[in-house]
């Protein structure tokens, strides 16, 4: 990567030139590849000389989890318990209301060298996993540095930290793991700090006096080494702003680039495909289908390429429209594709298609005269690829429905006008952009997202696209209740879950029931599918039950999501694969195992295969989360709301955005780093004002440290949203 200025240039430096191999691995798991991930990786905790954390909202924030924590704290109590030479000291650590038991573990000498250094009284941080004995949190041979009268730090293993932290100063507390304590963190932190040096600020000057941002020299230094915390929060707040202003601008020359670039129009016809499609329509749209089907079509006629984002509550209809779009581009000598994320999912997309248009589409025996479909996949065989590739060439096939195998360099359209993307973001960084450089002019495109998305994630996730929202559900959607169910604490509700799906199956429907994994990690892991079905062998013995898992060879997959479309099959045991695309109005039960492993949005949308036709559904979620714990109450909200954009909201309040969009990228953190787009909406409505005003003043991006940022926001993308088309 060749960069403009200096400054971004030093902060891409690998982490392993500044801290050496072993170091830089550790960081590894932080999310840190270079010198500016480490500089940008703030105190989770500021402390001053003299606070403490409060351990009450410690314990109830990591309730239940086996977290690494990091704790300023006093020791109150020691107690030695054990026989010499084998003795365990039990150290009691207070905030001064609430109180935290620590437990050392070594012979005596050890022991006596503990006592000296967690004398009562004394002060200082203590870092370790937070485990759970008898519902009580404990900290088991954490490491720690104490806090002297002088205010020197030592350490535990008799160095000393590479700051002295005076008594006035404040003292940050870093994300960590077991390799890498907070103070270790900020050690190579101001090893960093020393590497960069001074820097040149990147941003242009005209939005540094704008906002009244410190510099970014200033900024660094200040989150790491506030002399106030109205410093910190200056610092913090410089940071924040940068990552929202990158993706402002970025989405900014993009739709700048966009309105230059051409497309072929599609207006519709009086009496082509989609007149015929919406004649035979055996329901009515809703209000939302009709106001976005509108608004697609004038789009579709424009000459500049279309690029909406298509947001829709589970089973709102997002397929009729997309259907629709791509009957209006088929009836003007188009060509339309439909990309999918799975196979399964993209065999799903060809039946309802096919059921959708019913007569109108050509079989090849009986009925020619209709829209020519072809499926891509890469299971299909060398003679179905060479088929299809001559058909889609020729112009032969219409609309064409494929996964990853439609970004073959091989692959040849005729006249592709529309490109339409079924959860996008699951779409890799290699595999972006590729369909849009089809032809002499860009295809049209329409994304497509069963996650609904609040605006101030789709101003920073899609803001190069339009968003329409579908809100409404079609009429005669039934209703579907969903209950929690505790493992640990209501055993019975067990054994009634597994009778409840028999009785659901002799009733002649069909069931679902979701693991969160594949393999077993101990001899008693629920949610796997390897376990679970062994489970299943009694209480489920005589109905038809398959396995559906990512691993099954292509063909084997195909088989079995053709079966239970086909009622062949009772119970469909899988995992989250089938969260989207499936639909089986006879399916009216669900169960998910590990309920806690998931997030809000997708065990809304593993919900949503479910109660699809006019036959009320029951979701019976299974989990051994704590009550009260975090993951506790998202699966209570789960049960009291199906509200997908309320669900969205909350997911994304408890989980980072790169998580919930399913953009983030093996060894490298999602682009948004710092910014939380729900708590930063007003951030990022400045940010998005500001770049719109340099791209203006700026529209060739002359500007080399503005150039950097769109380049460096780039090559974390990883999602077609977010990749250059």
């Amino acid at each position: 990567m060749v960069w403009r200025t200096e400054t971004f240039k030093q902060l891409d430096q690998p982490l392993r030139r500044v801290l050496g191999e072993a170091t830089a691995k550790a960081f590894l798991s932080l999310g840190v590849v270079t010198l500016g991930d480490l500089l940008r990786l703030l105190p989770r905790h500021l402390m001053s000389g003299t606070d403490l954390t409060d351990i009450d909202t410690l314990i109830n924030r990591h309730r239940g989890s086996d977290d690494y924590v990091a704790l300023m704290a006093s020791v109150n109590h020691l107690a030695v318990h054990g026989q010499s030479p084998r003795q365990r000291l039990e150290v009691e650590l207070s905030d001064g209301r609430h109180s935290l038991t620590a437990t050392f573990f070594g012979r005596d000498s050890l022991i006596k060298y503990w006592q000296k250094l967690l004398s009562v009284s004394s002060r200082g941080i203590f870092a370790g996993k937070l485990g759970w004995f008898r519902n009580q949190a404990q900290l088991a041979h954490p490491a720690f540095v104490m806090i002297t009268a002088e205010g020197l730090v030592g350490s535990a293993q008799g160095t000393k930290m590479a700051r002295a932290v005076q008594a006035s100063s404040f003292i940050g507390l870093y994300p960590q793991t077991s390799k890498l304590p907070t103070w270790t963190v900020a050690e190579s932190i101001d090893l960093g700090l020393a590497q960069v040096g001074e820097i040149a600020d990147p941003l242009p000057e005209a939005i540094r006096q704008e906002t009244g941002l410190p510099s970014l020299a200033q900024a660094l230094d200040w989150v790491h080494h506030p002399a106030t915390r109205d410093q910190f929060n200056q610092g913090v707040q410089r940071l924040l702003f940068d990552e929202a202003f990158a993706a402002q601008v970025t989405m900014a020359y993009r739709r700048a680039h966009r309105s230059d670039s051409q497309a072929v129009a599609r207006p519709l016809r009086d009496d082509g495909w989609l007149a015929r499609f919406d004649a035979a329509l055996p329901f009515q749209l809703t209000d939302d289908q009709r106001q976005v089907g509108q608004l697609i079509a004038r789009e579709l006629a424009a000459a500049t390429p279309m690029q909406r984002l298509l947001q829709g509550e589970v089973g709102s209809g997002k397929t009729v429209l997309a259907l629709r779009a791509m009957l209006q581009v088929i009836d003007q000598g188009g060509q339309a594709c439909l990309v999918a994320p799975t196979e399964v999912l993209a065999q799903q997309h060809l039946r309802s298609i096919k059921t959708l248009l019913g007569p109108l589409a050509a079989d090849g025996l009986l009925n020619t005269d209709g829209v020519e479909l072809v499926l891509l996949t890469g299971s299909s065989t060398v003679r179905q690829r060479g088929a299809s590739l001559e058909a889609i060439s020729s112009g032969q096939a219409q609309l064409i429905i494929g996964t990853h195998a439609l970004f073959s360099k091989s692959l040849q359209f005729h006249d592709l006008g529309l490109v339409v993307v079924d959860e996008q973001h699951r779409f890799g960084v290699e595999q972006r952009g590729s369909l849009f450089k089809a032809g002499p002019t860009r295809p049209h495109s329409l994304v497509m997202t069963a996650t609904p998305i609040p605006r101030s994630v789709a101003m920073t996730i899609f803001g190069d696209s339009e968003v329409s929202e579908l809100r409404q559900l079609p009429a005669g959607r039934a209703a579907v209740t969903t209950t929690i169910i505790d493992q640990v604490r209501q055993p019975s509700w067990v054994d009634r879950c597994w009778a409840r799906v028999r009785e659901e199956v002799e009733q002649g429907h069909q069931v679902f029931i979701v693991a969160p994994r594949i393999d077993a990690q101990t001899g008693d892991d629920w949610a796997s599918i390897e376990e679970l079905s062994k489970r299943l062998e009694q209480p489920l013995a005589g109905l038809k039950l398959a396995v559906l898992h990512g691993r099954l060879p292509s063909g084997e997959k195909t088989d079995i999501m053709d079966r239970f479309s086909r009622g062949c099959l009772d119970v469909l045991l899988a995992t989250s694969m089938i969260e989207v695309g499936v639909d089986q109005a006879n399916a009216t039960m669900m169960v998910i195992v590990g309920g806690e492993r998931f997030g809000l949005s997708q065990l809304h949308q593993l919900r949503g295969r479910i109660g699809r036709g006019c036959l009320p559904g029951v979701c019976l979620v299974m989990t051994t989360a704590e009550p009260m714990s975090p993951a506790r109450r998202r699966l209570e909200l789960l049960a009291t709301s199906r509200d997908g954009f309320e669900l969205a909201a909350a997911d994304l309040e408890q989980r980072r955005e790169g998580d919930v969009l399913g953009t983030s990228q093996a060894g490298r953190g999602s682009h948004l780093r710092l910014l939380r787009v729900l708590e930063h909406a007003d951030l990022i409505e400045q940010a998005r004002r500001l770049a719109e005003l340099q791209v203006v003043a700026d529209p060739e991006m002359s500007d080399p440290g503005v150039a950097d940022m769109v380049q460096e926001l780039e090559s974390r993308a990883d999602d077609d949203a977010l990749a250059v088309g």
